[in-house]
């Protein structure tokens, strides 16, 4: 069991860079979709500033689990 904080640590920082190139990708294509459909163009900065969001809770988890190691 003595793993899983690593592997934990390893997911968590895969995990928060791939959210951020999702992020990123979904506000290239929300402005490409503007051109077209504001409603689309919506939903897509929408799931952006969701990403982010599920970004920021991940980054809290990793800072968790490094305090938590620190106290070992």
């Amino acid at each position: 069991m003595s793993d899983i904080p690593e592997k934990l640590r390893l997911l968590l920082d895969y995990w928060i860079e791939h959210n951020r190139e999702h992020e990123e990708e979904f506000q290239e294509w929300a402005g490409r979709a503007a051109l077209f459909s504001t409603e689309i163009a919506r939903h897509l900065a929408e799931a952006a500033t969701e990403m982010a969001a599920s970004s920021r809770k991940l980054e809290k988890a990793r800072e968790i689990l490094e305090k938590s190691k620190e106290g070992q």
